[in-house]
């Protein structure tokens, strides 16, 4: 049960890592 906890903080840590480039490479051809 704690393995698949780990393994589900470290999904959501990584989509959180993604989401946040993808917003600055947006922001960065905006300008």
């Amino acid at each position: 049960m704690y393995l698949f906890d780990f393994l589900l903080m470290m999904v959501s840590f990584l989509i959180l890592i993604v989401c946040v480039l993808v917003g600055v490479a947006f922001l960065t051809l905006l300008e």
